[in-house]
């Protein structure tokens, strides 16, 4: 069992599965932010935060999420400067990438979240949310926010076709 990564989206919109839901990851070194989207891939909602602990048991975990939530693909945020370059964050993404394509069946594609956390933050201002909360919940929306951009971007895909 290995997963394909791609680079490219529309290629990875080309090996989906019929009405099945996509994650989206928000990985971080304390924690992985992970959103779900619905079965149209339309809606990115929010699902849960998994504190990172070690690979295997934090593998084991977004496993049972996509089994349980029957997942069909995976974007990956990926943490780019502000200048398009890659740095040590998108290494440890990449690397993340690679070692959960050995474990999994369904598609990975990367996402280009710069600004997602920022955008996150902001959202949740706006709903009056404490300090703590936000704490609590800003990977998730940030994962949210990854995911909402390539299902915009899948959906647009779809109507050039």
């Amino acid at each position: 069992m290995s997963a394909q990564i791609f680079e490219d989206i529309a290629e990875f919109a080309a090996t989906l599965p019929m009405m099945k839901s996509i994650a989206g990851l928000d990985f971080g070194d304390k924690t992985i932010g992970v959103a779900v989207s619905d079965r149209f891939r339309t809606i990115s909602s929010s699902a849960m935060t998994v504190r990172r602990k070690k690979f295997t048991l934090d593998a084991e975990e977004l496993i049972k999420v996509f089994d349980e939530r029957e997942i069909g693909g995976v974007v990956l945020g990926l943490p780019r400067n502000m200048d398009g370059s890659e740095g040590p964050r998108c290494q440890k993404t990449r690397a993340f990438a690679r070692n959960l394509s050995q474990l999994i069946e369904q598609p990975i594609t990367y996402w280009d979240e710069r600004l997602s956390t920022v955008a996150a933050e902001r959202v949740m201002l706006e709903a009056d949310m404490s300090r703590a909360k936000r704490a609590e919940k800003i990977d998730q929306v940030a994962a949210g926010l990854i995911l909402q951009g390539a299902l915009d971007r899948l959906g647009h895909l779809k109507t050039q076709a």
